[in-house]
């Protein structure tokens, strides 16, 4: 335009461009609800569903689409799609494959909030949810029938910590032709590889170890099969599901630690899960890389790691009261749900409202173990016990 712009156009348009030849280490936060066209023949000629171009802010800048497939490479798979939370990829998985009159298989020790969303299916959306016990194995054919479209995993539960034998239950599922998800988000994509072991959907929380900060909410999940990736962006698209490049930029920025911190988080909780056992408070420590753990000889198997969070199981003839006062007296855990941060945490569960089968007697409390010195926080749990 040849006249002056007024003010208040000139804060919208000008004519400046940074020069070329920027570079830096950090991804670049690309923030952008309306994405800008060359001329109406390029807008009508991009297409969202392949990412190949960019339409609109909610399906991805260059900011989400990097974060995606470095997610994708940890897994081995082709395709990611983020998602507000866990709890939202989780939903996400659940929307795109399950219809009215389906089935879908939920682990009894599942995350318990993927248990809440199966009871609202199936109460607002007739959509059977069954719980089967997390070591069923192959034995699981026997429950799969002709309504059975998906099956969760989780390996291992994030309360009570058995570990599923996967590659059984992919194994007979699929011979059955049921999809199989798993909720990978305790080993970070770092000590399992979920697609070689059969998984055909795989799901995270980023909140946990791939933040590493507490300060992020969310999810994705990740496929390396076209027609399943498709469905899901199908159905990512229809519920508006977005992330902020704000947070996007905080997990890409915590990626490139994932694995070191990941390890100490392992060897921390492996020290402090065997210095439990020790402890005459405690009767069982729930801890997949320990031999009485259930599972531990499928974790033993097929992971190469495992993260920093455990339960144990005190002495019957302790209270919950009692139990409730070693954490309120703990000092350097603090009380909270999430878990993956630099922060350690203890939560106490009441497993009998919980699980419907739960047999195990004396309260279960569950540790995340985070970047302090295990020394330190060894310290602080035996002077806790020491006021029981």
């Amino acid at each position: 335009m040849k006249r002056p712009l007024s003010p208040q156009t000139a804060l919208i348009h000008n004519d400046y461009q940074a020069p070329e030849g920027f570079g830096a280490f950090p991804v670049a936060v690309q923030r952008a609800s309306t994405i800008l066209f060359k001329n109406v023949a390029a807008m009508r000629s991009r297409h969202w569903l392949d990412k190949t171009a960019y339409t609109y802010g909610l399906h991805g800048t260059p900011t989400t689409f990097t974060l995606e497939a470095r997610l994708a490479a940890i897994e081995g798979g082709t395709d990611c799609l983020l998602a507000p939370s866990g709890l939202a990829a989780i939903m996400l998985v659940n929307f795109a494959f399950l219809h009215s009159g389906d089935e879908v298989l939920i682990p009894d020790n599942a995350y318990s909030p993927n248990r809440d969303l199966g009871n609202w299916m199936a109460d607002a959306y007739g959509i059977t949810a069954r719980y089967y016990d997390p070591l069923i194995g192959a034995g699981i054919a026997e429950l799969i029938g002709p309504n059975t479209k998906l099956l969760w995993t989780e390996a291992p539960g994030s309360v009570s910590m058995e570990m599923p034998d996967i590659p059984a239950i992919c194994q007979a599922a699929h011979d059955k032709g049921v999809l199989v998800a798993l909720d990978n988000t305790w080993s970070a994509g770092i000590a399992f590889r979920a697609f070689d072991h059969g998984v055909d959907i795989v799901m995270h929380a980023l909140t946990k170890y791939q933040s590493g900060g507490s300060d992020v909410l969310m999810g994705a999940v990740i496929t390396r099969e076209k027609n399943l990736s498709q469905k899901l962006s199908l159905t990512h698209m229809r519920l508006g599901l977005g992330v902020s490049a704000d947070d996007t930029s905080l997990i890409l920025r915590s990626l490139a630690t994932l694995k070191l911190r990941f390890d100490t988080h392992d060897a921390s909780a492996r020290h402090i899960a065997s210095w439990f056992k020790t402890r005459p408070e405690i009767t069982k420590v729930l801890h997949p890389a320990l031999p009485d753990c259930p599972g531990h000889e499928t974790w033993k198997r097929d992971f190469t790691g495992a993260a920093g969070l455990f339960s144990v199981l005190f002495d019957a003839r302790y209270t919950e009261e009692q139990t409730d006062r070693f954490v309120d007296n703990l000092q350097l855990f603090k009380i909270g749900f999430s878990w993956g941060g630099a922060n350690s945490l203890c939560i106490p569960y009441r497993m009998q409202t919980m699980r419907a089968n739960w047999t195990e007697q004396g309260q279960l409390v569950r540790f995340n173990i985070g970047l302090e010195d295990p020394v330190d926080l060894i310290a602080d749990i035996e002077a806790a016990l020491a006021l029981l």
